[in-house]
């Protein structure tokens, strides 16, 4: 495998190196070890995809493949009647677009990417789009994404701009995907996909991701188990409105057996005005192909994440405790000041202090005033933010703080002064939803504003260690004062000026730990975790709902990702909530003084193991053993790089008398290797489910007979830590 990957990579950093004008009939090859995406330029000059699979050994047999008789990257020019990649108005009204091949470059930022640029230009007017292709040679990943622009006299308007076309010629494809609503995320469902047309999109415009998820896994010819079947999953980073295109033609008089796939902003009243000499450049569609199941799928992309995808990705997670179950709004300095101490007993990093602590005019006592005014509120918090800082700092416990700066209630300063930085239609009643409203963000004043709140708390106080930053409403009546006759692009500049405040936060702020929040799942995505370590996966905290919410969040998602709190929601018991929650990234939002002292000596327990632990269950490789969607039971597990430490989570969930278990069959460990297996995080009697706690077995035995399922009782959990032996 080592000389063909070699080779592979030889031939893309040196066949490329410079621009090539590429003769009729030659190929350009988009290559990992394990992926291929080859396209051929026609005599024509049009771009083909020739294939999209498992690279071959030989590069030089892609030549006798024939190539798709359609547009790679299908246009709407004169003959195209299948959904266009592209479509514009040129600036004297003609509505026809034609790309033609005219160059491609490589380049080589590090010696595990390589970086394709396909330039596409019309043969009538001054337009031209470039594709982008970024192969990541060790996580067997491609990004893709694309850029327009024109010299035209002048502005030309985009209609359809996606980032990414594949194509593929099987006979059947199975699509899963993920829908759901707030506390009801991650809805699973497997479907044969039909002839014509079918999309998973979202027209919300803030937290885009509440109804549906970006991201896809479609199984070939037959469905793909976990580690066996051939599948691409893909996942789109942007944080505003998506379309994932499925165009599934059985039959035409041209072809058959042909599915497009595009993915890219949502079209949707987004029409884009392109001034002469400026560049439009779409968001990033991430995909890799595998003949190794849905779950070698999620390892690629999640190694692809912690090394390019997520921000400081691999940075220690700070455990916390969170006030919002504790006191709602209602708290002051005494209170809060008691709740650092739970923090410090619990052993947690960190303090954070949710809603309600600003507004003076109009004090944020419930969720219908003050969101806009982010000013300490003077009888809650005479001291102001920073006295809190130095007090739980002085515990022990460092301090972290709540916002949603995008947001704002009409009963606010912030709405009084400004009502022209409301998204609102300017003769209509005001659409509230959780009372309030979105800031105009394609404002750079509402900017710089939104910019100076984050700012203006990070430089009073010095030692503020983290951010929740929340998002709790979709836009509607979609008007921009600042945009005027552009109205058609508020829903693209939206998001381009949130990620040009988050960018302005990273610059200056490089090291403090965020959370990407929105209500729950309403940004689960790639786009705003360029800026944000973590995202908060749903409100929905109790624990048997969230074994199946991570569940699903894991087929894209790291578990260093995936925030998970132990909360006062489900019957369960506390061992169960902080198993579960110890599979993600573990915090606490519960009435620590109501704990008992043998709870609370648990909850103690697997904050210590999961500090201990973090690195091989948040960045680890992970292995989904026995799914709760076909089961009475759940197991998952994360095995270090070098298979030298895993941990194994087990639970059973609501079952019945006469439920048959599985055997735990455990992945990824070297068959050569012993293993001590241990249980952890017991009660306090100490007595483990697992009897053979303590005892060695071979890698060997653990993937080939595995284990016997030994909880018995529902709703019980079991956490192993399994160690190399000496």
């Amino acid at each position: 495998m080592k000389s063909i990957y070699m080779k592979n990579l030889y031939f893309a950093f040196g066949i490329f190196c410079f621009t090539l004008t590429i003769k009729a009939q030659q190929q350009i090859i988009i290559q990992t070890p394990k992926t291929a995406l080859v396209y051929r330029v026609g005599a024509d000059k049009k771009l083909q995809q020739v294939y999209f699979g498992e690279a071959l050994l030989h590069t030089d047999e892609y030549n006798k493949i024939n190539p798709i008789p359609i547009d790679a990257f299908v246009q709407g020019d004169m003959d195209v009647v299948r959904e266009p990649a592209i479509l514009v108005t040129h600036a004297d009204g003609n509505p026809s677009v034609q790309l033609l091949f005219e160059s491609v470059t490589t380049e080589q930022p590090e010696s595990n990417v390589t970086i394709t640029n396909i330039l596409l230009k019309d043969p009538v007017y001054p337009f031209e789009e470039t594709l982008h292709y970024k192969a990541y040679q060790k996580e067997n990943v491609i990004e893709q994404w694309s850029t327009i622009k024109h010299t035209e006299n002048n502005a030309v308007t985009l209609h359809r701009y996606a980032s990414a076309a594949l194509q593929l010629k099987e006979d059947k494809y199975f699509l899963t995907h993920f829908y759901g609503d707030w506390a009801n995320e991650m809805r699973m469902e497997e479907v044969p996909l039909p002839e014509g047309m079918h999309s998973i999109e979202s027209k919300l415009g803030t937290r885009a991701t509440n109804f549906d998820l970006p991201s896809f896994l479609l199984s070939i010819n037959k469905p793909a188990e976990e580690e066996t079947g051939e599948v691409i999953a893909g996942t789109l980073a942007w944080s505003g409105n998506f379309r994932l295109l499925f165009e599934n033609v059985r039959y035409s008089e041209d072809f058959h057996n042909l599915l497009q796939i595009q993915a890219g902003i949502n079209p949707y009243a987004s029409d884009y005005v392109l001034s002469p000499g400026e560049t439009f450049t779409t968001p990033s569609f991430i995909y890799t192909y595998t003949k190794n199941g849905k779950g070698q799928a999620s390892r690629n992309l999640h190694e692809w994440a912690l090394n390019y995808g997520i921000y400081h990705a691999k940075q220690h997670r700070q455990t916390l405790l969170n006030n919002w179950e504790s006191t709602y709004f209602n708290f002051d300095e005494q209170k809060l000041n008691a709740l650092f101490d739970d923090a410090k007993k619990l052993g947690v990093d960190l303090f954070l202090l949710d809603d309600g602590w600003f507004g003076n005019k109009y004090p944020r006592n419930s969720d219908n005033a003050g969101l806009g005014d982010w000013e300490a509120n003077t009888k809650k918090l005479p001291n102001g933010i920073n006295s809190l800082v130095q007090q739980a700092v002085a515990k022990g416990v460092k301090f972290g703080i709540w916002l949603e700066p995008e947001m704002v209630n009409p009963k606010s300063e912030l709405y009084e002064n400004h009502p022209n930085w409301i998204i609102k239609l300017p003769n209509r009643p005001e659409n509230l939803r959780r009372n309030q409203l979105v800031l105009d963000l394609t404002n750079p004043a509402v900017q710089e504003h939104v910019f100076g709140i984050v700012d203006n708390l990070l430089r009073q106080n010095k030692n503020l260690a983290y951010i929740k930053w929340d998002c709790n409403r979709y836009m509607s009546d979609a008007y921009s004062p600042y945009l005027k006759d552009k109205q058609s692009q508020l829903y693209v500049d939206y998001v381009r000026g949130l990620y040009n405040v988050l960018q302005k936060v990273r610059t200056k702020y490089p090291d403090i730990e965020m959370m990407w929040c929105s209500g729950g799942g309403g940004r689960a995505e790639y786009g705003g975790l360029k800026y944000f370590q973590e995202f908060w996966p749903s409100d929905n905290t109790d624990a048997i709902s969230r074994i199946y919410i991570q569940w699903g969040y894991s087929y894209f998602f790291p578990s260093a990702a995936v925030c998970a709190h132990v909360t006062s929601w489900g019957n369960q018991s506390i061992k169960f909530k902080t198993d579960v929650s110890s599979m993600g990234k573990l915090g606490f939002d519960i009435q620590v003084s109501h704990l008992k002292p043998d709870e609370l000596a648990t909850c103690q327990k697997a904050v210590k193991n999961f500090d201990r632990l973090q690195n091989v269950i948040g960045f680890g490789s992970l292995y989904r053993l026995i799914s709760p969607w076909q089961n009475p039971c759940s197991s998952i597990m994360c095995v270090d790089d070098k298979k030298s430490k895993a941990v194994l989570f087990a639970f059973t969930l609501q079952s019945r008398f006469g439920d048959v278990f599985p055997k735990i069959i455990l992945q990824g460990l070297d068959a050569n290797k012993k293993y001590k297996v241990e249980e952890i995080n017991l009660e306090n009697d100490g007595k483990p489910a697992f009897k053979q706690s303590g005892q060695v077995f071979s890698g060997d035995y653990l993937m080939k007979a595995g284990l016997d399922w030994y909880l018995n009782n529902p709703v019980s959990s079991s956490v192993l830590e399994i160690t190399e032996a000496e």
